[in-house]
C-alpha cells in the first residue's frame, strides 16, 4: 500500500504540536548534578593492583591512546631452593581523552578487571594537551565507579564464587581438629550407682564337684 501524501509531515506536526503542550524544564547544572545511568560511559578508571602489564588493551585499542611503559624486575623465590622470577612493573599508564572513542574494548579485553567505567564527565580542559591523564588521576576515577548491580535471585552462582567457596569449605574442614573417642566400660564391669561388686565363681574340684 502506497503511503498517504503529506503522511509524515503531519507525523511531524503532531510531535510538535505534543511537545509545545509540555511543560518546559530546565536543569540547574551544576547546581543541581544530573542523574545519570548505572552504566554511563564518562571516563576509565584504573585498579593499579590488578594491572600486570600485559598490554593486551593498549595494543586492542583502534585510536591507539592508551600509552604503558613498565620494567622488568626480580622476584626472590619463595621457598629455599626455588628459583627466581621476573615479573613487569608499571611505570606509566596514560590515556588520550582527546583521541578516546569510549568504544570499552579495553575495559572488555582486560582479564584481570584492572580497568571499569566511571560516570566522571567533569573533566574539560582549555588545552588538549592536558587531556592525556596519568595513572594518578585514572586511580582517581576508580573511587567514582558504582557498584554492581546486583544478580538475579534466580540466578546460578558465578563459577568464581562457587570455587572459591569450595576451596574455603575444604579448608575449614582441614583446620578442624579430629574428635577424640570417648572412654568405654570393659567388659564385665558392673554399671549403675547402687551395684556393688561382680560375683566370684566357686572354686571346683578337679573331681568335678564344688568344693
Amino acid at each position: 500500500m502506497a503511503p498517504i501524501p503529506g503522511s509524515g509531515l503531519a507525523k511531524g506536526l503532531a510531535v510538535t504540536l505534543r511537545t509545545m503542550t509540555k511543560k518546559t524544564v530546565t536543569a540547574q547544572y551544576p547546581d543541581a548534578q544530573p542523574e545519570l545511568p548505572p552504566r554511563t560511559r564518562g571516563v576509565i578508571g584504573l585498579f593499579e593492583e590488578n594491572c600486570t602489564v600485559c598490554m593486551l588493551c593498549a595494543r586492542e585499542c583502534p585510536d591507539w591512546c592508551i600509552y604503558i611503559d613498565s620494567h622488568k624486575e626480580t622476584v626472590p623465590p619463595a621457598a629455599p631452593g626455588g628459583r627466581e622470577r621476573s615479573r613487569n612493573v608499571l611505570d606509566r599508564f596514560a590515556i588520550d581523552f582527546a583521541l578516546c572513542m569510549y568504544c570499552g574494548i579495553c575495559i572488555e579485553v582486560c582479564p584481570f578487571d584492572a580497568l571499569f567505567w566511571s560516570p566522571e564527565f567533569e573533566y574539560a580542559e582549555t588545552d588538549i594537551h592536558e587531556l592525556t591523564h596519568e595513572r594518578d588521576k585514572l586511580r582517581d576515577w576508580m573511587w567514582t565507579v558504582p557498584a554492581p548491580p546486583a544478580l538475579d535471585p534466580g540466578a546460578e552462582e558465578p563459577k568464581e564464587i562457587a570455587a572459591a567457596r569450595k576451596s574455603a569449605e575444604k579448608l575449614a574442614a582441614a583446620a578442624q581438629p579430629e574428635p577424640t573417642p570417648e572412654p568405654t566400660s570393659e567388659p564385665g564391669a558392673a554399671s549403675g550407682a547402687g551395684s556393688g561388686p561382680a560375683p566370684q565363681a566357686k572354686p571346683t574340684d578337679p573331681q568335678g564337684g564344688e568344693s
